[in-house]
């Protein structure tokens, strides 16, 4: 810029403030996009804006009783870290014993805190699963549900096994668990069951062999959980 226009550029500057101090108005000597923690353009700001939103719908979806979830185990902290890093990669995360749903939200929460580019979440007892979906004449209203817990970012299925086992359990289940397998899609499962007991029921027996064998390829991360009920210490399960 040539000297005059400066000069002029700063003239006109100058009778701004005047004008803008003559109506109470306080000029700050520093643009105000400079500050990292207002600046929209700032890779930092946009991570904190997304874990924000995330964390809002994390809460949304969560029940009260599990409001305060946090992960502790090192192989649930670290099944959501590679699932923040490598969404596709992640594999299934199979929680089995007691303080596994509050390990499971809290895994969840960990993820959305990380400000991932988006995150969807359905949260559902296996049993409430069946329910909605028996066969009535709203057929089509039970394969939207299907598909939705098929297609969602994140499904966390609890209590899987504590349902009547049938034919046609079996075959809800496999579909869900089918089309998460082919398209590579995270998913959290709990059960009180074992994932395998030679000595009596486990996860196996209840879900079926096409199942079974898909988790077994699905699951990156089997955590069996050893410890007092939570929910007996007045804490979530």
């Amino acid at each position: 810029m040539a000297e005059p226009e400066r000069a002029g550029s700063a003239r006109s500057l100058r009778r701004l403030e005047r004008i803008l101090a003559a109506k109470g108005i306080q000029v700050s000597d520093s643009p105000a996009d400079e500050s990292p923690e207002e600046n929209p353009g700032d890779r930092e700001w946009h991570r904190r804006a997304r874990a924000e939103y995330a964390l809002t719908r994390w809460r949304i979806a969560t029940p009260p009783w599990f409001s305060d979830a946090e992960a502790t185990i090192p192989e649930v902290t670290a099944w959501a870290d590679r699932a923040l890093a490598d969404y596709a990669g992640a594999g299934a995360l199979l929680l089995t014993g007691t303080g596994k749903t509050h390990q499971a939200y809290g895994a969840l929460r960990r993820i959305a805190a990380g400000g991932p580019d988006r995150f969807e979440l359905i949260a559902v007892n296996s049993a409430d699963m069946y329910g909605n979906l028996r066969p009535s004449q709203v057929m089509s209203a039970a394969e939207r549900e299907v598909r939705n817990l098929s297609t969602v970012q994140y499904p966390l299925l609890d209590d899987l096994g504590t349902a009547k086992t049938s034919e046609w359990t079996e075959e809800v289940t496999y579909r869900l668990i089918n089309y998460r397998y082919n398209h590579c899609l995270p998913t959290i499962i709990i059960s009180n069951l074992p994932a395998r007991d030679d000595n009596g029921p486990d996860l196996t027996d209840f879900v079926g062999a096409r199942v079974a064998s898909r988790l077994a390829e699905m699951v990156t991360s089997l955590v069996p959980m050893i410890g007092t009920d939570r929910r007996r210490d007045g804490r979530a399960a």
